[in-house]
């Protein structure tokens, strides 16, 4: 990108930034008191333009499409491609139309514009349409894109459609231009209210810590606490991974910046250039359920919900805690099964030396864990933890951060700004479609009526209209959608709110990692020379977790904090059983006893570990009876264990035998 047009993103971020602060801490600068629709659009003036800057109108590279269109936080991968004539038209109609509704956001209100505006508004409400719809394209990919064209386009026809259950209130052409752009439920809806009051904040963040170095540190305190013990290499790819996703809550992006350093050295021990890259991916994909920072659509659950994101960070805390603990047991059979050793302690930072160095990555986090929880408000807190991040990066002895590293961080939180923006004004489209007709109401009970009071039935076409919307649209998209669609019928039939809505972003997600899409495992298989469907098949295994948890949490609201402390207790070591038994199962070594497991056995072991998913005392007896028979039987009748190649690299501060 050049100076000019980096200058151009960093005037617009820091504008679009200043703003959202004016907003949340009230500071009503020159005594001006912004109504909400007015600052949505100004948020929207400063944003929209920096997705024409950053993302050109001609095809991007096969590096950048792997990475754009599949994931909230996934910005495309920065070109050189110089902005166009066209580009610079498409960022001043877009500034200027969201200023024009910006300055006349009293009278939307006050004159019902949105069922009956002037000729001059409504010819700015369909280009203002269309203009959200080419950014949509190119931050979110050609799929997402038509199908928000279909939903926006849907009122027109409502009223005729064969299928009872679609049809609704019909609109004529300018009125739904009207409802989309100057309504509450189209562009101005939840999605991108939510996205200008909390999410602003909590993408800067991301971006400040790892500009300030966070990913470094992350990166050598899992090399410190988990790169001598066997297979270590890989742990610290789950570790990293986790970290790293939780800082942005991106799945391919998060491959391509910790698959560079992780991947190399999973294969220099010993791990195969496939099950590399299936590791890297299924780590990876976990930053969109990781709390405290999660993805995008964690903080669209807070306006759906209704509920404070603490609530959310707690509820999400077990499910993400079971899931890369299945990645981590998977991963210790395989190095067992494969006599892989750990990392020589030689070549290992030491943890506490690691602690010291990053207090402010750690301090970072607790305050923002910590004030979030003691102070509710999920809108102000990320700008404090942002002001103490950068006042340390630049005051801390032997750490530059000067203009340069300043204004680089200041790019790339526009980047990210403007293609979250981008995607979710889109995304608006879709739910003034559904909510302009009434159809978002009535097709809820019309789900419930037809499959009656079965919950599982409801659950397993969750599961798959989420797969096959996340195989095409972006996690938030996906989720917007089901939000309105299907998690209203869910709830009905008894499952707890925040369990029905974690239960889509968990299913919207694994497509990144699920043949035949898998576009995690296939940026991770490019940097591990795999093949990219082999790679994807490593990936759904080593996450098989993911696909299990949600059924589990949705039938069991224990497992999402959701009940007394003694059932969330009970209910988490009832699953942390599950997920050894399943990753004994899929990886055929009893984790911890060293032994090959039996094929007879690893079924035993599998449908246990899923039995003891259910909230029954009966399916608790038998899973449990199931798992403790097939590893007692295994550890009796199979007498081959781990030579002494399975043992970590010895260090003068730990026993060689450990194998965590």
């Amino acid at each position: 990108m050049t100076t000019p047009w980096r200058a151009a993103v960093i005037v617009l971020t820091v504008l679009g930034v200043l703003l959202a602060m004016n907003q949340v801490f009230f500071w009503n600068v020159g005594g001006l008191s912004l109504l909400t629709n007015s600052y949505l659009y100004l948020i929207l003036a400063a944003f929209l333009p920096v997705v024409f800057i950053v993302n050109p109108l001609r095809k991007v590279p096969l590096a950048a499409k792997v990475g754009a269109g599949r994931d909230d936080d996934d910005a495309p991968v920065p070109h050189e491609s110089p902005v166009r004539w066209y580009d610079v038209l498409l960022m001043v109609v877009a500034a200027a139309v969201c200023v024009y509704f910006a300055v006349n956001g009293t009278r939307i209100k006050n004159f019902g514009w949105e069922f009956m505006a002037p000729t001059t508004a409504t010819v700015a409400a369909f280009v203002l349409w269309l203009v959200v719809l080419e950014a949509l394209r190119r931050t979110g990919g050609t799929v997402v894109t038509v199908i928000a064209l279909l939903f926006s386009l849907y009122p027109l026809v409502a009223e005729n459609l064969p299928i009872g259950v679609l049809q609704g209130v019909t609109y004529d052409l300018p009125t739904l231009a009207q409802v989309h752009i100057m309504g509450a439920e189209g562009v101005l809806g939840l999605p991108i209210q939510t996205a200008a009051t909390i999410l602003v904040g909590f993408l800067v963040f991301g971006v400040a810590l790892q500009h300030t170095g966070g990913a470094d540190f992350f990166h050598n305190l899992s090399m410190s606490i988990f790169g001598r013990y066997r297979g270590g290499s890989a742990k610290v790819s789950v570790a990293s991974s986790a970290a790293m996703g939780m800082m942005s809550g991106s799945a391919v992006s998060n491959v391509l910046t910790t698959g560079p350093m992780t991947i190399p050295a999973m294969k220099r021990s010993g791990f195969s250039p496939t099950y590399a890259g299936g590791i890297e991916a299924t780590a990876s994909s976990g930053g969109s359920i990781t709390p405290p920072i999660m993805g995008t659509a964690a903080f669209l659950m807070v306006s759906f919900v209704g509920v404070p994101y603490t609530e959310i960070l707690v509820a999400a805390t077990i499910p993400a805690v079971l899931y890369f603990l299945g990645i981590y047991l998977q991963v210790d059979g395989y190095a067992a099964r494969k006599g892989l050793k750990g990392v020589p302690v030689s070549m290992l930072p030491r943890t506490l030396a690691t602690l010291v160095q990053g207090w402010p990555y750690v301090l970072a986090l607790a305050l923002l864990t910590g004030m979030l929880f003691l102070t509710g408000s999920e809108a102000q807190v990320p700008y404090w933890v942002i002001l103490v991040l950068l006042v340390v990066a630049v005051l801390r002895p032997g750490q530059t951060f000067g203009l340069r590293e300043f204004t680089d961080f200041l790019v790339d939180s526009g980047r990210t700004l403007g293609n979250i923006i981008g995607i979710i004004a889109g995304v608006g489209l879709i739910v003034g479609g559904l909510t302009a007709t009434g159809v978002s109401l009535s097709l809820a009970r019309e789900l419930v009526s037809l499959v009656g009071d079965n919950v599982m039935l409801i659950l397993i076409a969750g599961a798959v209209t989420c797969f096959v919307l996340g195989m095409g649209m972006t996690i938030s998209a996906a989720y917007v959608f089901l939000a309105i669609v299907m998690v209203p019928a869910v709830i009905d039939l008894g499952v707890n709110p925040l369990a029905a809505h974690l239960f889509v972003i968990y299913w919207a997600s694994v497509s990144y990692i699920t043949p035949p899409v898998g576009l995690a495992a296939f940026a991770a298989a490019g940097l591990a020379k795999a093949p990219a469907m082999a790679t994807s098949v490593a990936a759904m295994k080593l996450g098989a977790v993911k696909y299990i948890v949600p059924f589990g949490f949705a039938l069991n609201p224990a497992l999402v904090a959701q009940d007394s402390p003694g059932r969330i207790l009970l209910a988490f070591a009832l699953s942390f059983v599950g997920v050894y038994a399943l990753a004994s199962a899929i990886e055929g070594w009893t984790v911890g006893f060293d032994r090959r497991m039996p094929a007879l056995f690893r079924v035993a072991a599998a449908v246990g570990g899923f039995l003891l998913f259910l909230p029954t005392p009966l399916t608790a007896v038998v899973g449990l009876a199931l798992v403790a028979g097939s590893v007692l039987l295994t550890f009796l009748t199979v007498r081959t264990g781990p030579t002494d190649d399975d043992a970590p690299a010895a260090r003068a501060d730990a026993p060689a035998t450990a194998n965590a």
